[in-house]
């Protein structure tokens, strides 16, 4: 997932990011509101969610998520507010949250109820994801191959999450860049390559090929490793 972190808590803030880069997700985090603003009007369909703390230097998280609805953004937006009061909680549902967590929270529960937002708005009853031999577990972060784990390093992981999430849709080294890295992390399109090459020869024997579209970038789908269409990276 490439996610925008909105949250003014430098401590708070600097965990949730290394945990979420550790997890192998692209993180953006905006640490105000102009902030988070500027990055919504540069990229807002990039994000798979947004993490929205209430109470923001220069704004408000509820005015924030207002506009994002008034203009028919339909981004997953999950709130971080410390307010407990059950009125408060229905005001953020109404205003079009999808979900919210009061402080403190347990990061594992973060993690799925991320996931949980995310799977809904993309029509998923589940986690789980199969294709040929492979299954993806988003949840548990893992991947078997014909039962048996698969060792995936974690942005493999997140790069085949992407891939199987459309078989047979191409993405661009582009957007798989959005989705890796976050834009203050220092990468080029040729890491992209190097993670397909990776990713490519550990699926090798799973009935699923990542197909190279010369010019366009990259799919998955079921079938033997067979590109006739060229093979970069």
């Amino acid at each position: 997932m490439r996610l925008l972190l909105v949250e003014d808590n430098e401590d708070l803030g600097d965990a949730l990011e290394r945990h979420f880069r550790a997890g192998g997700h692209a993180v953006d985090w905006a640490r105000s509101a102009p902030e988070a603003e500027d990055y919504l009007r540069a990229d807002a369909q990039g994000y798979d969610l947004v993490i929205l703390d209430i109470t923001l230097p220069g704004g408000d998280g509820r005015d924030i998520l207002q506009q994002m609805r008034s203009v028919e953004n339909d981004l997953p937006v999950l709130i971080l507010t410390a307010r407990s009061q059950v009125t408060d909680r229905v005001h953020l549902l109404d205003l079009g949250a999808d979900d919210y967590m009061t402080k403190p929270f347990d990061v594992a529960e973060l993690d799925a109820r991320c996931r949980a937002v995310v799977r809904r708005r993309h029509g998923q009853a589940q986690s789980l994801v199969q294709l040929g031999a492979l299954e993806l577990d988003a949840a548990a972060s893992s991947v078997t191959l014909d039962g048996k784990p698969l060792d995936l390093r974690s942005r493999e992981l997140r790069l085949l999450e992407v891939l199987i999430s459309a078989p047979g849709q191409v993405f661009s080294k582009g957007q798989l860049m959005e989705k890796l890295f976050g834009l203050a992390e220092d990468a080029s399109e040729n890491a992209i390559e190097v993670y397909i090459g990776r990713l490519r020869r550990k699926i090798q024997d799973s009935g699923v090929a990542i197909e190279t579209v010369r010019g366009l970038g990259y799919r998955l789908r079921e079938g033997p490793e067979d590109r006739p269409e060229g093979r970069q990276g």
